[in-house]
């Protein structure tokens, strides 16, 4: 007879990332790559300077290509052996993809996608981390931009996560604060009694219910492997 999983539910944000030496935006003071976020990360921008945009895109996809997961991706993979595990992430980055995560919800798009600027539902992949775009950009026709969730867009992609959320057994919170909307906002959407962890370093905040791991990702997931796996020995 066959025993279903608990299902094992993730937030992932930018801290599960930065251990594989990708920077945060925090960290850069405001800036990504010397620029400032309303001009490469807004609607606003993308209009004003849309060949800057697809500049400072295919830089960050090129810089991915050069790093790998860290420990704490590893473990998320890992840990499928004995849960159903979903991620839900803020990250644009592969590298939940690249550790062998197989169900991955992506928050705010994905680097290594375009998608047609006059249909939206067409997104095309990227095969090649040095993949250069350009506003004058075809694919099957269309002129493409970066499938990024930019400042002040919808999050399509928050009712599924919320959908989600509601069925967990497990929720867990990695690299990523509890002050960043809308996805701080999933926490509100576990069943009341469900198993929250979180796993901050610096926490500026931790909601009663909620058990605390005071770790950077990797340490800290490394810990909640044991605190899971033993639960199911």
């Amino acid at each position: 007879m066959t025993v279903d999983k608990l299902k094992l539910v993730i937030s992932s944000g930018a801290g599960i990332s930065a251990e594989s030496g990708i920077s945060t935006f925090r960290d850069t003071g405001g800036l990504w790559e010397q620029y400032p976020v309303e001009d490469v990360a807004s609607a606003d921008g993308f209009v004003r300077n849309p060949a800057l945009v697809h500049k400072f895109y295919n830089a960050r996809r090129a810089a991915l290509g050069k790093v790998k997961p860290n420990r704490a991706h590893e473990i998320l993979r890992e840990l499928e052996d004995y849960y159903d595990v979903h991620v839900i992430t803020q990250n644009v980055d592969d590298l939940h993809e690249r550790a062998g995560s197989k169900n991955i919800l992506h928050l705010h798009g994905e680097l290594m996608k375009v998608r047609a600027i006059d249909n939206p539902s067409l997104i095309y992949s990227l095969d090649d981390y040095n993949a250069a775009t350009t506003p004058d950009t075809l694919i099957e026709g269309h002129k493409v931009r970066p499938h990024i969730v930019f400042f002040q867009e919808a999050v399509p992609m928050i009712e599924p996560a919320i959908d989600l959320v509601g069925q967990a057994d497990i929720f867990v919170i990695v690299g990523t604060s509890l002050a960043v909307y809308p996805a701080a906002g999933l926490l509100h959407y576990v069943r009341r009694g469900t198993p929250i962890y979180y796993i901050d370093p610096h926490p500026t905040h931790v909601p009663s219910g909620v058990t605390l791991i005071r770790e950077t990702a990797t340490s800290g997931m490394a810990k909640l492997y044991e605190l899971l796996v033993k639960e199911q020995a």
